[in-house]
């Protein structure tokens, strides 16, 4: 979360890409919670606003508040562990979009850099080389912007650590556009928002085995 007060968007109903009796897949919009915040005015998210329409539904993995894109959900507890174990052995296959600041030479590559919190700067991360937890991310560069000076990214992180995607890119001197906590002024100010989206999603249904991808567009 950042300094300024929670505003999420208007519940105009729940974006579902896929609906079945294990499981629901779904479009968070940016700028909603994934689950409830401490305090009162941090209640609106989107598990909860699932949960009225699904009670039995059940927060697998979160996105960050301002990332938009998909996110899943079980609809009972032996789901929701056979999800979990999922993403624990990095079987659930996520790839995202971002547009940075600057011009990213390598076309593709990997960003090994280790996280942990910035106790004293909380929620912010930060790269430690000491204590930090091992992140890798992969990344291909889809544009270049000569005019506005920026680069459109796929990512593919092979881990999940808080605010990572954020902080790899950061680290390497192209801070995503919009992102209030890592970007500098100028760059905060490119976008209106963070401009970043979790696009697809696949792994193997928890019931029936069979492969699955959802795919959503990217909004920006």
């Amino acid at each position: 979360m950042n300094e300024h007060r929670y505003t999420p968007p208007p519940h105009t109903g729940l974006a579902i890409l896929h609906k079945d009796d294990a499981l629901l897949v779904l479009n968070k919009p940016s700028g909603l919670l994934s689950v409830a915040g401490r305090g009162a005015d941090k209640q609106d998210c989107l598990t909860l606003r699932v949960q009225a329409e699904y009670p039995q539904a059940m927060n697998v993995h979160r996105l960050d508040m301002d990332t938009s894109g998909i996110m899943v959900m079980a609809r009972d507890r032996s789901v929701h562990r056979q999800l979990s174990r999922l993403f624990q052995a990095r079987e659930v296959h996520k790839h995202y979009v971002a547009v940075v600041d600057g011009r990213m030479q390598q076309s593709a590559g990997e960003i090994v850099f280790p996280l942990t919190a910035d106790w004293p700067n909380r929620p912010r991360q930060k790269v430690d080389y000491q204590n930090g937890k091992p992140s890798t991310t992969r990344f291909s560069v889809m544009h270049h912007d000569a005019r506005e000076n920026t680069t459109r990214v796929d990512l593919a992180p092979e881990t999940g650590r808080t605010h990572q995607l954020r902080i790899h890119l950061q680290t390497l001197g192209h801070a995503i556009l919009g992102d209030t906590l890592y970007a500098g002024r100028a760059v905060r100010e490119k976008a209106d928002r963070l401009l970043l989206h979790a696009t697809s999603l696949s792994f193997r249904h928890p019931l029936s085995g069979e492969q699955l991808c959802f795919v959503s567009e990217v909004p920006f």
